[in-house]
C-alpha cells in the first residue's frame, strides 16, 4: 500500500503542469470517461458518485483548467451510456479512453485522475481498483506501475 501511496503523491505533484499541457477536448472526454468508469465500480452512477467527481474536479488545482460546466455535459453524457447498460457504457468510455494507448505520458495522467477520484473517499476499494486496471489494459499501461 506504500508504494501506491508513494506512486500517487509523486502523480499528484506533478498532475497539473500535466493536466495543462493536454489541455483538449479529448484529453477532457477520456479523463471524465475514466471518471464515470470509476463512478460506476458499484454498478450505478449515483448522486454521491456524481458529487464526488465534480467536487474533486472543482476543488483540484490540477483540474481547474477545465470549465466545470463542460466537465458536467460530458460526464452526463458518459453517465447516460452507463444508466443505459453497464456494459454498453464501460465499452464506449473505454473507447474514447483507448484513443490515448500509444501515449504513456497521457495515458499516466488519466489514471492518476482515476485513482484521485477513486480515492476521493477516503476509500480506494477492489472494485474501484479493478475497473481502473480496466483503464490501465485499455492504454497499454501496466497495473503494476500504478500499484495495482
Amino acid at each position: 500500500m506504500s508504494t501506491f501511496k508513494s506512486w500517487f503523491s509523486n502523480a499528484k505533484s506533478n498532475l497539473s503542469d500535466q493536466v495543462k499541457k493536454f489541455q483538449n477536448k479529448d484529453f477532457l472526454d477520456a479523463v471524465v470517461a475514466g471518471c464515470a468508469i470509476v463512478a460506476s465500480a458499484d454498478g450505478s452512477i449515483g448522486n454521491t458518485e456524481k458529487e464526488k467527481m465534480i467536487g474533486y474536479i472543482s476543488r483540484s488545482e490540477e483540474l481547474k483548467v477545465f470549465d466545470v460546466s463542460n466537465v458536467i455535459s460530458r460526464f452526463n453524457h458518459f453517465a447516460g451510456n452507463f444508466e443505459f447498460s453497464n456494459i454498453v457504457g464501460k465499452q464506449e468510455a473505454l473507447k474514447v479512453i483507448s484513443k490515448f494507448n500509444n501515449k504513456p505520458e497521457v495515458g499516466r495522467i488519466i489514471i492518476a485522475v482515476c485513482c484521485a477520484i477513486g480515492a476521493a473517499d477516503g476509500d480506494f476499494d477492489e472494485q474501484e481498483k479493478k475497473v481502473v486496471r480496466d483503464i490501465c489494459t485499455a492504454l497499454n499501461l501496466n497495473p503494476g506501475e500504478f500499484s495495482l
